[in-house]
C-alpha cells in the first residue's frame, strides 16, 4: 500500500513532565486516514487514498450516518519504548483481526490486516518522539471506522473513514499495582448473546455508563456485569475481562457472544497454560464466587485489558454483601501475569511467545 505523507508545519510542544500525561488528553502531531466508497469497490477494492496528515478536526455532515445510527467500531493498543530505545507493538495483528470481526457484525467493510499494520508502523515512525520515555508510559493507539454518508435512513453506510490517532499516556498505576473495588451490577444489562457485546463498538460503552456512574457513587471503581438473560452468570468487569483463581484453577467466563474476546485475556490464558496452570473457560455464576470465598477456595480475582494489563480486585460487592479477596492484596498469579506481560511489552524480558513487533 502506497501511503501519501503530509507533515505538519506546526509541530506541537511535547509535554516536558511525563508524570502529568494522564490518559487520552494529548494527541500526537499526525494521523492516518483512508476512505471507503462502495461505488469504487470494484475498481479500487473500496478502501482508497491512504495518507498520513497533520492531526486535525474532521469535517463531516451533521447528517453523517455515524451520528444518527452509531455505525462505528474501534480498537485500542499501545506502542512501547524499550530499555534500549526501540519502539515495539504487542500483537497488533490480533487487534486488526478483531476489528474485522467488529466490522462483520456492524456491516462495515473489512480492512486488510497487513495494510493496517503498515499504516500504523509508518505513523509511529513519523511520530516516534511522541512515544514517552518514562517507566510505565506508552503511546496509546486508537484505530476506528465511522460511516460518514449524509443520509437520514437506516441502512449500512456507503462511505467510511478509517482513522488512526495516537496519544502519549502516563503510567496506569502511578501509585503501584493496587487492587480495585468492584460491584456486581444487578439492575442494568450491558449485552446479550446475539447482540453486539463481542465487538468493540461505541454503543457498548454507552450502555455501560449508567451502571458505572452509580457504582462510582457508592465508591466502587468498576462494575461486574452479569449475563443479560438470567442475570446470574458473570461476564465482564467494566472494560476488562475477568478471571478467578479457585483452588489453584484459573477460571474465566467463556466467550458466548456477549463478551469481548480481549487480546490481553487471550495472552493471559496462553501464559497460564504455558506455566502449567489449569485454565477453564466456562459459565461462572456470581453466587459461585461468593461460595468459593466462603469455603476458602477463592484466592484471586483480576481483570485483563489493554489499559491496565492486569487489574487485581480487592473488594467485591453483591447486594448487601461485601468480601475482601486475598486481604486486599494482589495475588501470585495476578502479579506474575502483570510482570510477564509488561516485561515482554517493554522489552525487559525475552519475548519467547513471538508477540512483539519492533517498529523502529
Amino acid at each position: 500500500m502506497k501511503i501519501n505523507l503530509t507533515k505538519t508545519n506546526s509541530p506541537q510542544q511535547r509535554p516536558a513532565d511525563e508524570s502529568q500525561l494522564g490518559f487520552g488528553k494529548i494527541f500526537s502531531d499526525h494521523m492516518f486516514i483512508m476512505e471507503y466508497d462502495a461505488k469504487k469497490a470494484d475498481e479500487s477494492g473500496g478502501w482508497h487514498n491512504p495518507r498520513i496528515k497533520p492531526f486535525e478536526n474532521l469535517s463531516i455532515s451533521p447528517a453523517a450516518m455515524v451520528l444518527h445510527y452509531g455505525q462505528e467500531i474501534f480498537e485500542g493498543l499501545k506502542a512501547y519504548r524499550t530499555h534500549n530505545n526501540k519502539i515495539q507493538l504487542f500483537r497488533p495483528e490480533e487487534n486488526f483481526k478483531r476489528m474485522n470481526v467488529s466490522a462483520q457484525r456492524s456491516v462495515i467493510p473489512e480492512v486488510d490486516v497487513d495494510d493496517c499494520i503498515q499504516a500504523l508502523c509508518e505513523l509511529i515512525k513519523i511520530d516516534h518522539e511522541w512515544v514517552p520515555h518514562s517507566p510505565g508510559t506508552t503511546l496509546y493507539i486508537r484505530p476506528f471506522i465511522i460511516g460518514v454518508d449524509p443520509f437520514l435512513g437506516v441502512r449500512p453506510a456507503e462511505k467510511y473513514y478509517f482513522i488512526i490517532i495516537t496519544s502519549p499516556s502516563g503510567a496506569y498505576y502511578s501509585a503501584g499495582l493496587n487492587p480495585v473495588s468492584i460491584a456486581v451490577e444487578e439492575k442494568y444489562v450491558r449485552a446479550v448473546k446475539g447482540g453486539m457485546g463481542h465487538v468493540k463498538a461505541g454503543g457498548n460503552y454507552a450502555a455501560s455508563l449508567l451502571g458505572q456512574t452509580e457504582a462510582l457513587a457508592q465508591n466502587y471503581e468498576q462494575v461486574l456485569w452479569l449475563d443479560g438473560i438470567q442475570r446470574k452468570y458473570v461476564e465482564e468487569v467494566g472494560a476488562m475481562n475477568v478471571f478467578f483463581v479457585i483452588d489453584g484453577e484459573v477460571v474465566t467466563p467463556e466467550l458466548s457472544g456477549s463478551i469481548l474476546p480481549g487480546i490481553t485475556r487471550m495472552s493471559a490464558i496462553e501464559l497460564c497454560r504455558k506455566w502449567g496452570l489449569k485454565v477453564t473457560q466456562r459459565k461462572v455464576a456470581a453466587d459461585e464466587i461468593f461460595d468459593a470465598f466462603d469455603c476458602g477456595a477463592l484466592t484471586e480475582i483480576f481483570g485483563t485489558g489493554t489499559a491496565a494489563v492486569i487489574s487485581p480486585v480487592g473488594t467485591l460487592k453483591k447486594g448487601g454483601r461485601v468480601i475482601t479477596i486475598n486481604n486486599g492484596k494482589i495475588g501470585e498469579v495476578s502479579q506474575k501475569l502483570y510482570d510477564t506481560l509488561t516485561g515482554i511489552q517493554f522489552g525487559r524480558i525475552p519475548d519467547d511467545m513471538g508477540w512483539t513487533k519492533v517498529v523502529i
